[in-house]
């Protein structure tokens, strides 16, 4: 089986620093010089196509752009790429979420998949209109799904839940194909609603060993309910072709931040009510110098930036190493980012993922794709 390799779209604007955003932290608390307009995100989509990456995950929230608007822009840019829409159940009916599914699909050339966040932070939730609490908004995530589910099977729902309720509802035409459902959390009540509802069961990069728990406890859930879901892995990368150079790379974005706005962030997420957000600011502490916490996976996105915290950090030999590591854990989904994403996207794909496909654990989407100059007349004759 290859594995598969997701990029990610800076809907909230790009730069060659860190930025911040995400479960409470302001968009942008470190700056930004590259909008995220249509013409650059286009750039990344069109690269990571190119490049090899199957899709490219695009974020929700009050920090960012609209990520169902902005994929649907961005669609007819793109030939193959995938695109995993982040967006959260509850806020929209889910018969109308189903709908929209289908109508991308149809429009996309079926590709779409969707990244269902419940949400970790009741205050950010509240400015949506949304006033359940973290559990109650597992329980409704659950029966959303079950809603979505049961109409792209095609079927007339008629349902009535704790949280949510609909009558005779039917989609005029159902997605197809089905888009795979990506779900994360850490918590009791996450782990239930993946275990029933994940086709991919989604972690932020802890060490290996934490991450094996987690693969453990999920596949004994789903086991349960004769569920097997795939599991993939969100990180950010620094790949460089020496390890000097990708460690030089992290220690330049970390002079780059104020102290003042680490301690600041940081105090911010410590309220956050996400268990997956605590287990991030767990693996630093808030401290600078401790932020290797496993061979070449750095915390130091963690400072200034809520939700996934680490990245993989080394040459492109190391780097490919630790993703063979995570794969041997049952891991076969990447999802990737770096600053400025548009750069760091090129120094993965042409450092690390010719590496992966050498030992049989990659292949380009499009196939064999060699080097052009071979086929261009005299490009390699001697003069």
């Amino acid at each position: 089986m290859s594995l598969t390799f997701h990029w990610f779209l800076p809907t909230y604007g790009d730069s060659r620093y860190l930025v911040g955003g995400g479960h409470g932290v302001p968009a942008g608390a470190t700056g930004t010089s590259r909008p995220a307009t249509l013409e650059y995100l286009g750039q990344i989509a069109r690269s990571a196509e190119q490049l090899g990456f199957t899709g490219a995950l695009t974020p929700t929230g009050a920090w960012c752009e609209d990520a169902w608007l902005s994929t649907a822009m961005l669609a007819g840019l793109s030939r193959r790429l995938r695109f995993l829409v982040a967006f959260r159940p509850g806020l929209t009916s889910p018969t109308l979420a189903a709908q929209m599914a289908a109508t991308f699909q149809r429009h996309s050339g079926g590709r779409l998949l969707l990244n269902v966040v419940t949400g970790g932070e009741s205050h950010e939730q509240r400015a949506y209109g949304d006033f359940l609490d973290k559990d109650a908004r597992y329980a409704r995530t659950g029966e959303f799904l079950r809603i979505v589910r049961a109409l792209w099977r095609g079927e007339t729902v008629d349902f009535h839940g704790t949280h949510l309720e609909v009558e005779d509802a039917k989609l005029a035409r159902v997605p197809d194909p089905v888009p795979d459902i990506y779900f994360g959390g850490s918590s009791p009540a996450a782990g239930e609603v993946a275990a029933e509802h994940a086709d991919v069961y989604l972690t932020w990069g802890e060490p290996p060993a934490a991450v094996a728990e987690k693969i453990a406890w999920i596949r004994k859930l789903a086991a349960d309910r004769g569920r097997e879901p795939r599991f993939g892995i969100r990180l950010h990368v620094i790949a460089r072709d020496t390890a000097d150079a990708a460690w030089a790379e992290a220690n330049r974005l970390l002079d780059a931040l104020d102290p003042a706005l680490v301690e600041s962030v940081q105090r911010g997420l410590s309220r956050s009510e996400s268990t997956g957000q605590q287990r991030m600011l767990a693996l630093h502490g808030g401290k600078r110098d401790e932020l290797e916490i496993h061979p070449n996976l750095w915390a130091g996105v963690g400072l200034v930036r809520g939700g996934a915290g680490t990245a993989l950090v080394g040459s492109h030999e190391q780097v490919a190493e630790r993703i063979e590591e995570y794969h041997a854990l049952g891991i076969d989904e990447f999802v990737l980012s770096g600053h400025p994403h548009l750069e760091e996207a090129y120094w993965f794909a042409e450092g690390v993922l010719p590496l992966l496909r050498a030992r049989g654990l990659w292949t380009h989407p499009d196939g064999d794709v060699t080097d052009t100059a071979a086929g261009i007349p005299f490009a390699g004759a001697a003069r």
